[in-house]
């Protein structure tokens, strides 16, 4: 659906500045539903559990057990009902979205995902707002674009100045929003869009500071280290952060990867979030009873800023760190909605808290140098974790504006990277896609043509083609009225006889007769595009057949379309509308 008058006002702009004119309403609109969404995630949870705190045991037993209870089962529902991609964090999805379909991102996203995301966040689940916002804001812009009439194939930068704007404004750090949406989703530094992500990326921040504020998301005390010694401390610190980071992941991910665990076969999907948000609730009562934390619920965010103002005792933060590792592990394995943004922020900020009290026992280590060893490790568990080290130093660095904290920071993120890569193949968001049935090297086109052309055919064949497994009369016209497709293989007899065109099968049923076949072109999946293209040419049914590797039968087939299509993710639109 588009806007007439909208569109026709546009085109009256030149190219360039219809670019930008188009960029800022894909900011701006991003960056107020992402404030909505924080908005709404701060009112629920400070609106239940908070109060409830404050009430007699038996009250905040039953209370909270009510609402995040309650809560996951809404977000089960909705999300089984309406839309499962809004499931996760969502950033994930979006990547896909980014690469196969152009930024297209249907608008039942972007609604399930605030709903969904304030239920299961606000609700007490123990996840982040932080990822639901990047997906939650690239839907708002892939669809703010849709009504300035852009079509589906032409999304790209509204869904990544959408994801900037978004993450600018859930973080209130426009740098590390810019970094982020280049790293990990555009996945090229050097990208055309730059331009475009760093104005979305600004006015997003201006939304959030016109509404909220223009303060840090933490306010820390004295942060200058004592001395040297503390740098002895922070490789240590951010090895571990590191290793608690890919455990996460790993644990994570083999909770989600259900086909494992017998059990929930027949659990319906739409109860499973409510699994994890009852592991939380045990957990988070259980440690709210014997120190008075809320922390394992929601975001965590109240205990982190008193862990960095030097008001939380260390073996607290042993206790949060891991009730809230399980919690989160558990929200988000069983399919909650919500990010790993928080979680991990809060992970590294605990290790660093009570690895520095234990270093205490050993030595002097003083106030300032605990905030420093917990800011270190919370970029250290984010930045292995996501794998984005840039984007990890800048974001705590613009969450607390402290410019002492670099040189810790950088430290920290070499450490953290060398394990992170070590141990895991993909970072958290890719092994996500891989575990969904994604290949990222296909997913992802390389950027030169060369490298483009030295793809396996397999990255853009269509792996389930419809085959025509005989020739009778009323098959023929079920298999036309069934499919769309101008030609189909023919496979009989255990053996590809030929290719069938729609127009050639039409003449056949009208004469009675037996359909002419076309003699099929066949290449296996390992041959490269450059010999595909030669292939299409010599095909006088422009479709190329893929041969199984292991055998004789068919995995899938090739088109001219197909190629055109892939070549337009190689990065058409991407360059075509840059700032």
């Amino acid at each position: 659906m588009k806007l007439p008058f909208l569109h026709s006002l546009l085109q009256r702009i030149p190219p360039r500045g219809r670019v930008v004119v188009q960029t800022c309403v894909f900011g701006l609109g991003a960056g107020v539903a992402t404030v909505a969404f924080q908005v709404g995630i701060n009112r629920l949870y400070r609106g239940t559990f908070v109060p409830l705190s404050a009430q007699p045991r038996t009250t905040f037993l039953l209370g909270s057990l009510a609402v995040i209870v309650g809560s996951a089962l809404v977000v089960g529902w909705l999300l089984n009902s309406f839309c499962c991609e809004a499931r996760g964090s969502g950033i994930p999805q979006l990547k896909a979205a980014f690469w196969k379909d152009f930024g297209y991102v249907p608008w039942r996203v972007a609604w399930v995902k605030f709903v969904a995301g304030i239920l299961s966040v606000g609700g007490g689940s123990s996840l982040g707002r932080e990822g639901p916002s990047v997906q939650l804001a690239g839907a708002v812009g892939s669809n703010l674009a849709g009504l300035l009439g852009e079509p589906k194939q032409n999304r790209r930068l509204a869904s990544a100045a959408g994801a900037a704007a978004g993450l600018a404004a859930a973080f209130n750090t426009p740098l590390a929003a810019v970094t982020f949406v280049l790293e990990e989703i555009v996945q090229d530094l050097n990208s055309r869009i730059l331009g475009s992500v760093l104005l979305a990326s600004l006015l997003g921040a201006f939304v959030v500071q016109g509404v909220i504020g223009k303060q840090p998301s933490f306010r820390l005390g004295a942060v200058e280290p004592s001395g040297w010694t503390v740098y002895l401390l922070v490789p240590v610190v951010a090895a571990v952060s590191a290793m608690i980071g890919v455990l996460f992941q790993k644990a994570t991910l083999a909770l989600r990867d259900q086909r494992q665990h017998r059990a929930l076969v027949g659990l319906p999907l739409w109860l499973r979030p409510a699994l994890g948000a009852l592991v939380t609730w045990a957990l988070g009562v259980t440690v709210f009873m014997k120190t008075g934390h809320l922390g394992v619920f929601s975001l965590g965010y109240d205990d982190l800023s008193a862990g960095l103002a030097n008001q939380l005792p260390w073996k607290i933060a042993g206790v949060l760190l891991a009730a809230k590792l399980v919690a989160t592990i558990a929200c988000y394995g069983f399919g909650g909605c919500g990010g790993i943004f928080s979680p991990t922020l809060f992970f590294g900020g605990m290790c660093g808290l009570f690895l520095g009290g234990l270093a205490g026992l050993l030595g002097h280590v003083s106030a300032a140098d605990h905030v420093v060893l917990a800011v270190v490790g919370m970029s250290a568990c984010l930045g292995a974790v996501v794998r984005a080290p840039i984007t990890g130093i800048l974001i705590v660095f613009e969450m607390t504006h402290e410019f002492a904290l670099v040189p810790a920071l950088m430290l920290g993120a070499l450490v953290s990277q060398a394990l992170s890569r070590r141990l895991l193949r993909h970072n958290f968001y890719d092994a996500i896609l891989t575990q969904d049935g994604h290949r990222i090297e296909h997913l992802i086109p390389p950027r030169d043509l060369a490298g483009w052309q030295q793809q396996p055919v397999s990255a853009l064949a269509t792996r389930t083609p419809v085959l025509a497994q005989t020739l009778e009369p009323k098959a023929m016209q079920k298999l036309l009225r069934d499919h769309p497709y101008e030609r189909f293989p023919v496979w009989t007899n255990g053996r590809l006889e030929g290719v069938l065109t729609r127009a050639e099968a039409l003449a056949a049923l009208a004469e009675n007769r037996q359909p002419r076949l076309v003699p099929a072109v066949i290449c296996s999946p390992d041959a490269s595009v450059r010999e595909l293209q030669q292939l299409l040419l010599e095909s006088p049914t422009g479709l190329v057949v893929v041969r199984e590797t292991d055998g004789d039968g068919v995995s899938g087939v090739v088109t001219l379309h197909d190629l055109l299509r892939a070549e337009m993710a190689l990065g058409g639109d991407v360059s075509a509308h840059a700032i």
